[in-house]
């Protein structure tokens, strides 16, 4: 079976947006933990436009959310333009009672293909943006394409040489001895040194596919950065990863898909399902309320933008 995965670069323009988002989460649970956030980020051409509902006791000023943007882009000079409100009063009373922060599906997944526990294709994408990154540490793209043993790659990164990324692609695939690399595509449109928000806009929660477990595992569509953890499209998809991890060790299983839903303003979800190897079971023995969701993972500390470069999934976070 044929199977692609892609992974961005912490500086591709999408991610940079996911990354202030997050960052700007940070900052107000850094200061009150019981912050209700939900912050997007819109960036490019010198312009980043930053909104959402805020309700907090922390104080972050418009200085503050400035250093962040031109701390992240690199660039003193992009204009900010920042529109934030507070949090609905009508979603709040759902919330204040303990309930979802909103309706949706979350998927969890996990599988036996690597130390992580992600797709093989995902991972190998994945782990090559990383090595890439370190040295060249600008806007950039991978991607891998299974079919067996047999590999096509493709990496793009600012401000690298085409012959540079070749050899690290060699570099970073000599201890993968099982895999023999049939095609490689480095900057296959040429060499270019203009990216991030200079070359193209950016947007939060864009990189949905690259923030869960690739194109072969289904999520639920929402997005994670910038959203507190009464959101459960947030926090409930960890959870789904974890009870996914945890399935898979317990029933020496190769592949669990989890399934949680809820409705605004309930705690408990509607659905609660995996498939082990394919095999239907019910979730049990877990608190699946939002905040017992947050007590078991410990979501309400200032950890959001370090879950905004590379992924939120097999990262070592507690959701494993």
């Amino acid at each position: 079976m044929i199977r692609t995965a892609e992974c961005v670069s912490p500086m591709h323009p999408d991610k940079m947006c996911d990354r202030i988002s997050d960052t700007l989460l940070d900052l107000h649970l850094q200061q009150d933990p019981t912050s209700r956030v939900a912050i997007e980020t819109c960036g490019g051409m010198g312009e980043v436009y930053i909104t959402g509902e805020v309700t907090s006791n922390a104080v972050v000023t418009r200085e503050n959310i400035v250093k962040v943007v031109h701390d992240i882009t690199t660039d003193d000079t992009i204009n900010v333009i920042i529109n934030i409100n507070s949090q609905s009063p009508e979603i709040a009373n759902g919330v204040d009672t303990g309930g979802a922060g909103d309706q949706g599906i979350m998927i969890g997944y996990a599988c036996n293909e690597n130390e992580q526990f992600v797709p093989q294709e995902y991972y190998l994408s994945r782990e090559l943006n990383k090595f890439v990154f370190e040295k060249y540490p600008f806007d950039g793209k991978t991607q891998v394409t299974m079919n067996g043993n047999s590999l096509r790659v493709v990496c793009s990164f600012q401000k690298a040489p085409r012959v540079e990324l070749e050899k690290l692609v060699a570099e970073f695939f000599k201890p993968f001895k099982q895999y023999a690399i049939e095609a490689l595509h480095c900057n296959p449109a040429g060499d270019w040194n203009i990216g991030g928000f200079t070359a193209d806009a950016g947007l939060t929660g864009r990189k949905l596919a690259v923030d869960n477990y690739g194109p072969r595992v289904p999520i639920g569509g929402g997005a994670f950065s910038g959203k507190d953890s009464t959101k459960v499209d947030r926090s409930a998809a960890y959870m789904s990863r974890r009870i996914a991890v945890d399935l898979l060790k317990e029933n020496n299983a190769e592949e669990v898909l989890v399934h949680l839903a809820y409705a605004i303003g309930y705690d408990q979800p509607l659905q609660a399902t995996a498939l082990i190897d394919g095999n239907h079971s019910f979730i049990r023995g877990y608190d699946l309320s939002p905040n017992g969701i947050i007590n078991f993972l410990d979501l309400r500390k200032p950890i959001f933008a370090s879950t905004a470069g590379f992924g939120h999934m097999g990262c070592g976070f507690n959701w494993k």
